[in-house]
């Protein structure tokens, strides 16, 4: 972490760039979050661990606005978010200066907690280079888990530890697949259609309209929402019985079709603990099988299969016969 801090204080201080966009100390240490640093003093607050899982790219939509460059902290997963803004004309490229960060998986709390653990105040091992066991230290005395055991879900199905693009590499990443990226897809595919509906119908019934998911996704950045007008009942935030509300998720899954990168970001801010990134993985996976393997955002420059015709694409009765 100290190189880092070491790195963006000296961009900084020459003049490379006018802001540094990271991840501070949260109310909890196990709760970092986005912040921008602009002077020596800011540092204090830096922080870069295991638990900070959140995404910057969809922050520098507006950072690509202001005077001058901003330093940019970027993982490996979160450069595929950054080349598809890219590609959409949402950030400039000029305006960043992009250090790529080591990755050796991102965790998450509650995967710690559901091994039977409470009261925690501190946990041990998040760093870069830390060891494969975690400490967790709480009001009962320490206790042990594995990395991997805690680690978030989309990092068991890691695309890979490469970064499609920076400008400097700091920190070494290591490999966390050992899942297939589509088999939680597979599973639903398999069951019949009043079970997958009961399945979401379940799921969803969990949402608070807090429009965490949307406000955190690289993939929604209109500037203004459909979901935000007063002319629809979706405008409620307070839980209702209904159904057809929850079709926000489902539309919204529709609107990122073909852009979404499997961030994997709405999942993880989902106070309710709904697995969104199911509809986004969904239609990745039709899309991989209709029009040929593609990562949205692999790079800054292909098209996505949904916006670029050939003769040899599926038909539409072909999609509409899976189902």
């Amino acid at each position: 972490m100290q190189e880092l801090i070491t790195r963006a204080k000296e961009l900084l201080a020459d003049g490379t760039a006018a802001r540094v966009l990271g991840w501070r100390r949260g109310d909890l240490p196990y709760n970092p979050e986005p912040a921008f640093f602009e002077k020596e003093e800011d540092f204090d607050q830096f922080v870069y661990d295991g638990f900070c899982g959140a995404n910057l790219s969809k922050m520098m939509i507006e950072a690509s606005k202001l005077e001058g460059k901003t330093v940019v902290f970027l993982k490996p997963c979160d450069t595929y978010s950054f080349n598809q803004l890219l590609k959409e004309h949402r950030v400039d490229r000029e305006k960043a200066y992009i250090i790529g960060v080591g990755c050796r998986g991102k965790l998450d709390v509650e995967k710690i907690r559901a091994q039977g653990i409470k009261g925690i105040q501190e946990i041990e091992g998040t760093e870069l280079d830390g060891p494969e066991e975690l400490t967790v230290k709480t009001i009962y005395g320490d206790q042990t888990v594995s990395y991997a055991s805690a680690m978030l879900g989309r990092c068991h199905v890691c695309k890979g530890k490469e970064h499609r693009i920076y400008d400097e590499i700091i920190g070494e990443s290591r490999e966390t697949k050992d899942a297939d990226r589509f088999d939680e897809v597979r599973a639903i595919e398999a069951m019949s259609p009043e079970e997958r509906f009961a399945y979401f119908k379940k799921e969803l019934s969990k949402c608070i309209r807090c429009n965490a998911c949307r406000n955190v996704c690289p993939a929604c950045s209109c500037r203004k929402c459909v979901f935000d007008s007063t002319k629809f009942d979706s405008a409620q935030k307070a839980n209702v019985d209904s159904f057809e509300e929850k079709m926000f998720h489902v539309i919204r899954a529709f609107h990122v079709a073909g852009r979404c990168t499997d961030c994997g970001e709405c999942s993880r801010v989902c106070p309710q603990g709904i697995p969104l990134h199911l509809f986004n993985r969904k239609f990745i996976k039709d899309i991989d099988e209709l029009y040929g393997e593609y990562h949205a955002g692999e790079d800054a420059e292909s098209k996505s299969p949904l916006t670029d015709y050939r003769f040899e694409d599926a038909e539409p009765g072909i999609v509409g016969e899976r189902g």
